[in-house]
């Protein structure tokens, strides 16, 4: 239900990234605040669309800001980057060191990272029954941060990090002992050897996302009865998805990702809790 005040105010949000116009945010946003009757536009600022680089990134900020935004989501190549800019941060937010949606409050920016909770909602959904004793995540930049954060929800009980900058995959490692222990996390060099004797995989790279087609890494690394879990979204079936099933992988898309780190960031725009179920079948549909 929305108060008289909330239905008459017209709530204008947006996406600040780089090759993002496939992305299924506007929909999501747009679909449930027109199904709990608020007035609601969410817009893409594609640093690629726009010809300029992060260092736009304040600019952005500011122009948003003055604009009348409520808020923004971030993403790649600008979660980290946005930090600096912003007033305050969230608890989980400032722990990840990562933020991924941004509000407009009283003339302050506080960051939030929604990501965590919209992966981890969305692993407990699609992987619930898997063995997750040694998981491998590939990528340590703002999304990996998240998918560390959310994986000490999950149960994981030895995460190993691999990204193709070692110091960040390091850095990220540091980060993440308080939560897992010492020795239960640990920045990788060899991926290769690290999945041999892993029950899963977590990408959390752009390869795969429409901007950036590939494979993050060389498939026959792979085998059943390991599991891997996406963030990429758009396409919905990544190739690394697709070749995974093809050797006896079971796998989780991003799509559910996407759909419950929304349900947050809709939540924090407007203040009104969105219906988590609805907004997951007009994803799918």
């Amino acid at each position: 239900m929305t108060d008289e005040h909330t239905a008459n105010k017209h709530f204008r949000v947006g996406l600040i990234g780089a090759g993002i116009q496939a992305s299924r945010s506007p929909h999501l946003h747009e679909t449930e605040a027109r199904a709990v009757g608020l007035s609601y536009s969410y817009e893409l600022l594609d640093l690629e669309t726009l010809g300029v680089g992060i260092t736009a990134l304040p600019h952005l900020l500011d122009e948003a800001q003055a604009q009348g935004f409520a808020g923004l989501n971030i993403t790649h190549p600008c979660k980290q980057a946005v930090i600096p800019l912003l007033d305050e941060l969230s608890e989980d937010a400032a722990a990840i060191g990562a933020v991924n949606t941004v509000v407009f409050t009283n003339g302050k920016r506080r960051g939030y990272n929604t990501d965590w909770w919209g992966f981890a909602e969305s692993f407990r959904r699609g992987l619930s029954d898997v063995a997750r004793d040694r998981v491998i995540l590939l990528g340590a930049g703002g999304a990996g941060a998240a998918i560390a954060y959310a994986a000490s929800t999950l149960g994981v009980r030895s995460l190993g990090i691999y990204d193709r900058d070692p110091a960040r995959a390091d850095a990220l490692a540091r980060q993440m002992a308080t939560r897992f222990g010492e020795g239960d996390v640990e920045a990788l060099t060899n991926l290769a050897a690290a999945l041999e004797n892993a029950d899963g995989l977590i990408h959390a790279t752009p390869t795969g996302m429409a901007g950036y087609p590939g494979l993050p890494l060389p498939m026959e690394w792979l085998r059943a009865p390991q599991w891997v879990a996406e963030i990429v979204y758009f396409p919905l079936e990544t190739e690394l998805l697709r070749q995974a099933r093809a050797r006896g992988c079971r796998t989780l898309d991003g799509g559910g990702m996407a759909v419950f780190q929304a349900v947050k960031a809709f939540h924090l725009f407007t203040g009104i809790a969105p219906d988590p179920e609805r907004m997951w079948r007009d994803f799918v549909n």
